[in-house]
């Protein structure tokens, strides 16, 4: 009964949102509220689980949402981000963009938080939608998500990389070729995909894009800003420090964990948190120098303007994450599967992708999805005709699958990109569901020669 519960409350929510135009806040908690009591959880079990939820996601993300959404906001309001999108585009040109992009994501960037990722890469990708014609922004929406998720869960170091290599006792060499391998290839593959799907009108900007007000009058901003004939436009580098330094600062902390270095020191550099500060600090510094006092204030209000509704929504999000925990989701899935030891090759990746997929789905966290499933199959792995490796690429490719409703990265991607509920479910959704999709023959090719 949790599971169709939990497939309600995630109708539900989905429902009062497109089809009643509920607030997607209201719409979560109401589905939070239905999914505790009829789970089980109680009434104080309940209410407890939505408030811990709420703070337990702000203290993880809630710093990270608000101090880069005011990067961004002064970096459009010096002219940085244009000039970041100028370079970008002169570089690759806009056809390769979205694939350069995907490709960044997938690779370059994957030790970074999921979370750090989408609030620096959403205003690069506003900024260059206009280059890209009418569907930029869902296609540059589609590339970032499907490159985050694909980074994150084949790429080492990418957290979800590491949560199942531990489950199934595979080490982080043995994965590391054949994840950069399937990570890229499905990032790329996947964009090209989504591509072809918005040629065929998929997308309508009324109804699938919402931006905020903040946003809009900082883009218009953006806009008439020329980078090459303003003298007070900071230089590419100057531009590219604030996004840069944090990115390398998180990245130095995550690659000493993997080598075993750790001390407090090399913590307090890696911590995402006051990376981030240091590029607010960056970028505050450089917007008091470009545009002067009053206009640093200016763009800080639009910034924490923009960051308010965001952080709401993330941490309702969060919420009905928690309740779906309380309800013991995780534990009535595992129940339902056990695994053939003397199955086919085939079979066993079949299984291991499909516990992950549902699991994701009905959790709606890729980490957690991807670490109840490695939990679940782990065990199994010696008894199967088959390499570790491929077991724990298979949960990863399930793990990817669909990003929705009941996770909290959902709302940040939604509002960090001025989506509507309906435009983040035709990109972020989609995209990953494809890139699940697309991911798994690949899987089932690697396992003929690992």
């Amino acid at each position: 009964m949790v599971v169709l519960h939990t497939a309600i409350a995630i109708v539900l929510v989905i429902g009062l949102i497109i089809r009643f135009r509920v607030d997607p806040v209201i719409s979560l908690i109401l589905g939070s509220l239905y999914l505790g009591l009829a789970g089980g959880a109680g009434f104080s079990g309940t209410l407890g689980a939505i408030t811990s939820g709420f703070g337990e996601i702000m203290a993880k993300v809630g710093l990270l949402i608000g101090f880069g959404v005011v990067i961004g906001s002064l970096l459009h309001a010096t002219g940085a981000f244009k000039r970041m999108v100028t370079a970008l585009v002169s570089a690759v040109g806009p056809r390769r963009l979205p694939y350069a992009m995907a490709g960044a994501m997938s690779t370059i960037f994957p030790s970074i938080y999921v979370d750090v990722q989408v609030v620096l890469a959403s205003p690069v990708a506003r900024s260059a939608a206009p280059h890209l014609g009418r569907d930029g922004l869902p296609l540059l929406a589609g590339a970032i998500g499907t490159g985050i998720f694909s980074g994150y869960v084949f790429v080492v170091p990418g957290l979800a990389v590491i949560l199942i290599a531990g489950q199934v006792d595979v080490g982080l060499g043995a994965w590391l070729l054949p994840g950069l391998v399937i990570g890229l290839a499905t990032a790329l593959v996947t964009t090209f995909l989504f591509h072809m799907l918005l040629r065929t009108g998929y997308w309508k900007r009324e109804s699938d894009e919402e931006p905020d007000e903040a946003m809009i009058e900082m883009e218009a901003h953006d806009a008439a800003i020329d980078p090459e004939h303003d003298a007070r436009v900071p230089s590419l580098g100057q531009s590219v420090a604030p996004i840069l330094v944090p990115l390398l600062m998180i990245a130095f902390g995550a690659f000493a964990d993997l080598a075993g270095i750790t001390n407090d020191f090399i913590d307090f550099i890696g911590n995402a948190n006051l990376a981030l500060f240091v590029g607010l600090l960056w970028a505050y510094l450089l917007a008091r120098r470009s545009i002067g006092v009053e206009g640093t204030n200016e763009a800080l209000s639009e910034g924490f303007r923009t960051s308010g509704e965001i952080l709401l929504i993330t941490g309702v999000g969060g919420s009905l994450g928690e309740v779906i925990g309380a309800v013991g989701m995780d534990e009535a899935l595992g129940q339902l599967f056990s695994a053939d030891a003397g199955g086919p090759v085939l079979l066993s990746i079949l299984l291991a992708w499909f516990i992950a997929a549902v699991l994701h789905l009905a959790i709606g966290s890729v980490s957690v999805a991807a670490l109840t499933a490695a939990g679940i199959v782990g065990p199994l792995v010696p008894q199967l005709a088959i390499s570790p490796v491929v077991i724990g690429l298979a949960i990863a490719s399930g793990a990817l699958f669909a990003v929705q409703v009941n996770s909290n990265f959902f709302w940040m991607f939604k509002g960090l990109l001025g989506l509507s509920t309906t435009g983040a479910l035709k990109t972020l959704t989609v995209v990953t569901g494809i890139a699940s999709v697309v991911s798994l023959p690949m899987v089932i090719l690697a396992s003929l020669v690992l």
